[in-house]
């Protein structure tokens, strides 16, 4: 069970945020609101389990602040919505988003949605010590990586990169949003310089197995398909 889990929910519309929270409330969530995106961005300081946001909004829409705040937060991001082109599902994807909910929607699935999402989320952080895929084993916690038993040589920050990556497989993180979490701060001057990370540990992996474990995504940036 996901009781306590924290839930920010954010829609500018006060019925559907009042129903929302009612029924959240209810079902043992700890639920923190906000009715636009400068307001949600306002309260990521106090660490929801999972966000719920509204794509039209007023000042910033839900695209927006999942594309502002992707690089910060790992939790899921799941979108409410009336926008049914599949083009706007994509941009939801593609700027972070896990899930994709369209209005009107029944309240009993929107909750079983945000129940897979905190049960599979909190197996991500249980499993998050090691994982393993084929022959390539990633330590968290020692941050090391390895090949069958052979240690594979990595720098702090292409761990970092490989930590981001693998810990979301699928997920494709621009280059400035990988720049932006293994540096710590704005990567837009730089972020080019992910690339010649990427080509190195692609290198070190590539000495042991011709397996590709980082996808390059053209024009977008890169994911883990290990």
């Amino acid at each position: 069970m996901c009781i306590n889990a924290k839930l920010l929910i954010a829609d500018d519309e006060p019925g559907i945020l009042q129903l929302l929270k009612d029924y959240f409330e209810i079902q043992g969530y700890q639920v923190i609101e906000a009715k636009d995106g400068p307001e949600v961005l306002s309260k990521l300081s106090l660490e929801p389990d999972l966000i719920l946001l509204d794509v039209r909004m007023p000042f910033m829409d839900g695209f927006e602040v999942c594309e502002r705040i992707r690089g910060h937060v790992s939790c899921p991001i799941l979108f409410l919505t009336a926008k049914i082109e599949e083009s706007d599902r994509v941009r939801g994807f593609m700027t972070g988003g896990d899930d994709y909910i369209l209005k009107p929607f029944s309240i009993d699935e929107l909750g079983a949605r945000v129940k897979a999402h905190l049960r599979r989320e909190n197996r991500r952080k249980t499993d998050k010590t090691v994982k393993i895929f084929d022959r390539l084993a990633i330590h968290y916690e020692e941050k090391s990586v390895y090949y069958d038993n052979t240690i594979i040589s990595l720098t702090k920050t292409e761990f970092r990169i490989v930590e981001q990556l693998s810990l979301r497989p699928g997920q494709i993180f621009s280059k400035e949003q990988l720049y932006e979490k293994v540096r710590g701060y704005d990567g837009n001057a730089d972020s080019s310089i992910i690339t010649e990370h990427i080509r190195r540990i692609r290198s070190k992996i590539g000495r042991y197995t011709e397996q590709i474990y980082i996808e390059t995504v053209w024009g977008v940036g890169y994911r883990w398909i290990g």
